[in-house]
């Protein structure tokens, strides 16, 4: 009787094979700006703008071209990418004072609500935060992260900041970007060797004011500068009052690009660290920015609170996006699905492979698809919610309502893509106005928001009225 090898190995309870291991999920790495609009890039158009290393991380990765921000002012936008909810539904209506940001009177304004990173901690990620978190309680480490450095309150000076880390408050002489940097670099550091995959945030507090210090290094590339991408418009009528005095200043525009500068130099160096640490090829490297701004677009400098009442102009909302993976992400792509802030929690867990906590209030979907290189069905068209106004953005037009006291908007972003002009008056608009209007109750209705003249009743926070 000939035996095989085959059947000796199958009868032999006593050999056992190894298992294939699992493949390790990718780390992640999500990079975001406050108040940096998608125009500062190179990769975007900019010229004048020194970003090498972010226009190398889009010439290496998948540049989204039009990706927006739900809200166009800090905290609110935070929550929404925190919990894929628009501030309708999460609650936070603008951006928290500091007494509802830190301090015996703050609170976790995440509470109650599912969090991607508490998905990620679930899934055995290991979190680390870096940099501004603004969305209560901002000296606690919460939603799952384990390392936690910033500096309470989202603002302050960019000299000589006092940042709590793990839980120890301390001023740490230096330069504030770089500082976040420093942290992020020692959660890297901590993580060689680990067996969890990890995920470091990295929200910098830059490009926002204060323009009160840039180090030389990073305000030199633009000595010489025209400062082309700085439209010198007229101010507009509504513009936000504390923020007047930037109108054709060139020592703002000059603030504001070393700020960005400085960013973009500090990303080179967690990319460079990630590198040294083997794991660059395992690591997805995602930047954006929490909503976009306006420095003269319009006239206005500034995000949606830069004119009262808050706008939703394209400079406002419209923000960066660039997903990075080598190996995994094709480079030099430029996906152009309108896609929303609400839409990264879904994304971000569909990329990784991990099941979405179910939430009927969730505005979001994924985008995933486009990442992958493929080309899903997609429906271009997206909602903006921010106090007493709300807009829809469809392919070509744009309809913004506001709360009865306030005059609402038409844009025809096809022949007027500067929107200049309000055609919500003209007739031969009257029924795409009519539909538009019809389709943004219908979303608010379905996210069971309060209806829009409500906003002031329903508000939990502080709230100041920009221009009284």
């Amino acid at each position: 009787m000939n035996i095989s090898r085959r059947d000796v190995i199958a009868s032999a309870p006593f050999l056992h094979l190894p298992a294939k291991a699992a493949p390790r999920r990718p780390n992640v790495i999500l990079f975001m700006t406050d108040d940096h609009g998608a125009w500062t890039l190179g990769s975007y158009g900019c010229g004048e703008m020194h970003t090498p290393a972010l226009d190398r991380l889009a010439a290496t990765g998948a540049r989204f071209t039009r990706a927006f921000a739900c809200t166009p002012v800090c905290s609110p936008s935070r929550m929404t990418y925190m919990t894929g909810r628009i501030p309708s539904t999460h609650g936070v209506k603008d951006w928290l004072r500091p007494a509802d940001s830190f301090g015996a009177q703050s609170r976790r304004w995440l509470d109650g609500h599912p969090t991607y990173s508490e998905a990620l901690a679930k899934a055995g990620y290991t979190l680390g935060m870096c940099g501004k978190w603004h969305m209560g309680e901002d000296d606690q480490a919460q939603a799952g992260f384990t390392y936690w450095c910033t500096v309470p309150g989202g603002g302050g000076t960019y000299r000589d900041p006092e940042f709590v880390r793990n839980g120890v408050r301390e001023k740490i002489p230096g330069y504030k970007t770089d500082i976040v940097t420093d942290c992020a670099l020692e959660f890297l550091d901590r993580q060689k060797g680990g067996a969890n995959p990890f995920y470091l945030h990295v929200p910098y507090f830059a490009p926002h004011t204060p323009f009160d210090y840039q180090p030389d290094e990073y305000r030199k590339p633009y000595e010489n500068s025209k400062f082309s991408c700085f439209p010198r418009t007229p101010m507009h009528p509504w513009q936000n009052r504390g923020l007047k005095a930037h109108h054709g200043n060139r020592a703002s525009m000059h603030a504001y690009s070393a700020l960005i500068a400085g960013v973009d130099h500090n990303v080179g160096r967690i990319l460079k660290r990630i590198e040294e640490l083997g794991v660059r090829d395992n690591t997805l490297v995602v930047f954006t920015a929490d909503q976009g701004w306006n420095a003269g677009h319009h006239g206005v400098w500034g995000k949606g609170n830069g004119t009262w009442p808050f706008n939703m102009y394209e400079e406002s909302t419209q923000v960066p996006l660039i997903w990075n993976h080598p190996g995994r992400i094709k480079a030099g792509v430029t996906p152009s699905p309108m896609v929303s802030s609400y839409d990264f929690f879904p994304t971000i867990l569909d990329y990784l492979g991990i099941p979405a906590p179910a939430d009927p209030r969730r505005a979001g979907r994924s985008y995933a698809g486009f990442v992958r290189g493929q080309n899903p069905r997609w429906d271009n068209r997206l909602y903006f919610d921010y106090a007493m106004t709300r807009a829809v953005r469809t392919e070509n037009l744009k309809y913004v309502e506001r709360s009865q006291e306030w005059p609402s908007e038409l844009f025809d972003l096809e022949a007027d893509p500067g929107e200049t002009k309000n055609v919500i008056d003209d007739p031969r608009h009257r029924r795409q106005l009519e539909s538009l209007r019809a389709d943004l109750h219908r979303f608010f209705d379905r996210q069971n928001a309060p209806p829009i003249d409500d906003w002031r009743k329903n508000l939990q926070q502080r709230f100041e009225d920009y221009q009284r």
